[in-house]
């Protein structure tokens, strides 16, 4: 359940807010199966974490920043390896209930967030009219490395979850033509001393939901004040998608995600690497 207002919807928990112990005390006990065991394994994984690093953990007030963010400071207290986290958090223009109630989470989460205010929600919308979204996600991106790298931060994650992934990949595939995934880990284009790490990437949605909902955590959903309840995202056309293929093959979402660990590349027609394309026929 979700209340809803212009540019706001915010998800209703199952319960009142529990203490922050007892909350922090859940990760490690009731989900630790599906929250705490797969973080570790992605961080193992994918290297995502060495010695000294400062890691920017960006918080945007949903769901799976607000777990990621409790994860990382779990994760904080009880490793050898000595890194250091700045939590960090933007405002692109939000209603008032949005910004507030990431206030109030972070508070009560004891995550001390540090926010600051953009006006790129204003910007979006004069610049890209009807269709705001792309333009939006990139200044987001641009002014989140831009306050890491102030910060002194060498790392910036992103909460990015496994659902997230294997929709990225049938979006890909359905809508743009081509195989690509998100990525666990990759090296910022325009900034050279940037790294992003995605530490959810084992993480499945429906853990998070529960977690969220059974601690009282009133997260959003969705702050956009330009598009909320104007714009069907294709995500959730995939998402949809995704549920049908589920009835008839229960495995479908393991089998999208493993594909882009399984690829053949000489059962492929084309494909890219380093910005060139190559085919199967230029060793035919």
């Amino acid at each position: 359940m979700i209340l809803s207002g212009k540019g706001c919807e915010l998800m209703i928990p199952e319960c009142e807010l529990k203490d922050i112990k007892e909350i922090e005390r859940s990760i490690i006990k009731k989900y630790r199966k599906h929250l705490w065991s797969p973080f570790m394994r992605a961080i193992r994984d994918f290297q995502m974490i060495q010695e000294n690093d400062r890691i920017a953990v960006t918080i945007s007030g949903g769901k799976d920043s607000l777990i990621m963010a409790k994860l990382f400071q779990e994760l904080h207290r009880h490793t050898e390896i000595p890194f250091e986290l700045e939590f960090i958090a933007m405002n692109p223009g939000f209603y008032d209930v949005n910004k507030n109630q990431l206030l109030k989470n972070c508070e009560h989460l004891e995550i001390p967030v540090n926010m600051f205010d953009t006006n790129i929600f204003e910007v979006a919308e004069k610049v890209a009219g009807d269709n705001p979204c792309y333009m939006c996600a990139k200044m987001r991106r641009g002014a989140l490395y831009n306050k890491a790298e102030e910060l002194g931060c060498n790392k910036m994650a992103l909460g990015h979850h496994y659902d997230d992934v294997i929709e990225t990949i049938m979006m890909n595939m359905l809508y743009a033509g081509s195989f690509k995934t998100m990525m666990p880990k990759l090296k910022s284009t325009n900034f050279s001393k940037m790294e992003i790490i995605r530490p959810l990437y084992y993480v499945r949605e429906d853990a998070i939901k529960r977690y969220t909902k059974n601690n009282g955590i009133l997260a959003m959903n969705c702050g956009c004040a330009v598009a909320a309840g104007k714009i069907a995202t294709t995500r959730y056309e995939i998402k949809d998608l995704i549920e049908q293929m589920k009835k008839t093959n229960p495995n479908v979402e393991k089998s999208i995600f493993k594909s882009a660990q399984n690829i053949n590349l000489d059962a492929c027609i084309a494909w890219q690497r380093n910005d060139k394309m190559e085919s199967f026929l230029d060793s035919y």
